[in-house]
Formats: structure tokens, C-alpha cells, sequence
């Protein structure tokens, strides 16, 4: 466990450099003290509302490539997943020995396992129900507790994608207003007194464009992966009720077992 949240710890620190990159800007040190057109002057010389839309922004990306890359990494372990349970759990001998094979964090082992309990459970009012419908509403609610996780972070890239330009937006309206204000009392409209506090209220779009970008990619591209890994899952769940409809109550019919009995009963 402590090896899994330093592993975090760590992603977390390297995403949160790669996100705050945009909002940092490398130049010299004696640089950075002359060129009043740099975002080291933006920080500088904006106010308390200005440096917490920065904040924001910066916040913002950090969590956007974080959800991104941790899902990704884990839609790749749940492909892992899906070829294994496809090798092991139909070749086995029995449902108990297919679950047995398949990793314990596999989201596959999950649903095997519930149909599994269904069978078991299917007593007392659960008798009630028919069995047929019983062990397909398992499986419905185990399938869908799978997709609520690989749906969770999803709504954060939407949010972020949909508000980052209008909070960059509001930075640049803030700081356009106090950039004319300043030009007011000084009584100096020059260009070179505009371009730079103007120039640097811009830069504010320009960060959440930047930030709004990458999540609204990054949520069209886990909503196609999500799908696709959640069809494959469904299939499984569905093949799985027609072999446990086959086995019965008993839970522990081989896969030909099922055929058979299908076979069976379509001859009849």
C-alpha cells in the first residue's frame, strides 16, 4: 500500500510540473527584473484577484492531466485484464476455478464473483424472483458499479474543459480594467504603456485556452476508451449469466456442461 501512494505521490508531482509549465516562463534572472511583457511581471504586478485566477487555472490543469494519465493507465490494465479473463476464465474447468485464475483486482473477477454469490444467494424472498432474472440483475448491478469507476474523473475534465476559458477570460477582464486605470492616472496613452499591462491581461485567455484544450481532448478520449472497454465487459457479463442459466443453481458447470443442457433444451 505504501509503495502504491508514493507511486501517486510522485505522478501527482511530475503532472503538476508539466501542467504549471505554461504558467512558467524560463529567462535570466536579471531578465526576468527588466522585461515588464513576462508572466514573472503579470505575478508581480497583478493583485490578490489576479494571482487566484492564475491559482485557479494552475489548479485546474494539475487535476485535468492527472485524471487523464491515471485513467489511461487505468484503461490499459483493464485490457490487461480483458485478454487474461479471455485465456484463463473460459478454459478453466469450472466457474470457481475460471474465477480463481483471474487477478483479484480485475474487474472481471468482480462480476464472476457476484454471479457466482447470486447463485448462492438465490433463497429465502431472493426465491421469489425468478432465477433467470435474479442473476441478470446482479450482473446488471456489478457491471454497472465497473462503470461508474472508469466514469469517475470524467465530470472534472467536462468542467474544466467548459470553465477554464471563462475564468482566463475574467483575468483578462481584470486586468484590461486595472491596465486602463493605471493608463487613466497617468495621463499617458503610448504605446508602450499599453502594450505591456494589455499584453499581459491577454496572456490570462491564452492560459485557459491551454488549460481548457487538453481536458476537453482528454474527455472525448476516455469517453471512446471508457465505451469500448465497457462493451467488452458486457459481453462477458452476458456470457456469463447464459453459463450460469445453464449450471443452474449449481454454480460450478463447465462451460460444455451449459452448451449441453442448452442443447438439451432446444431439442426438446
Amino acid at each position: 500500500m505504501s509503495t502504491s501512494i508514493s507511486s501517486r505521490s510522485r505522478l501527482v508531482i511530475v503532472l503538476g510540473l508539466l501542467a504549471a509549465a505554461p504558467f512558467v516562463q524560463a529567462q535570466p534572472a536579471d531578465a526576468a527584473v527588466d522585461n515588464p511583457y513576462g508572466l514573472a511581471a503579470l505575478w508581480l504586478q497583478s493583485d490578490f484577484i489576479a494571482r487566484t485566477v492564475l491559482l485557479v487555472l494552475a489548479a485546474m490543469s494539475i487535476g485535468s492531466w492527472y485524471v487523464i494519465v491515471t485513467k489511461l493507465v487505468d484503461l490499459l490494465r483493464l485490457g490487461v485484464h480483458g485478454r487474461h479473463a479471455e485465456q484463463k476464465f473460459w478454459e478453466a474447468g469450472t466457474v470457481q476455478a475460471g474465477t480463481g485464475a483471474l487477478h483479484s483486482s480485475s474487474p472481471y473477477r468482480e462480476i464472476a464473483e457476484a454471479g457466482l454469490d447470486a447463485t448462492r444467494r438465490h433463497g429465502g424472498l431472493h426465491a421469489r424472483v425468478d432465477f433467470a432474472d435474479w442473476v441478470d440483475l446482479v450482473l446488471h448491478r456489478a457491471t454497472e458499479r465497473v462503470q461508474r469507476r472508469l466514469s469517475a474523473g470524467l465530470s472534472l475534465l467536462a468542467t474544466v474543459g467548459s470553465t477554464s476559458p471563462f475564468v482566463g477570460l475574467f483575468g483578462t477582464v481584470w486586468g484590461i480594467y486595472h491596465a486602463l486605470t493605471a493608463i487613466g492616472l497617468a495621463g499617458q496613452a503610448s504605446i508602450d504603456k499599453v502594450a505591456g499591462p494589455v499584453g499581459e491581461a491577454l496572456i490570462m485567455t491564452a492560459l485557459g485556452l491551454a488549460v481548457a484544450v487538453p481536458a476537453v481532448l482528454g474527455y472525448n478520449l476516455l469517453l471512446r476508451r471508457n465505451a469500448a472497454a465497457l462493451d467488452d465487459i458486457r459481453d462477458f457479463s452476458a456470457e456469463l449469466h447464459a453459463l450460469l442459466l445453464g449450471a443452474g443453481s449449481g454454480g460450478g458447470a463447465t462451460p460444455a456442461a451449459s452448451h449441453a443442457s442448452g442443447a438439451v433444451a432446444a431439442a426438446a
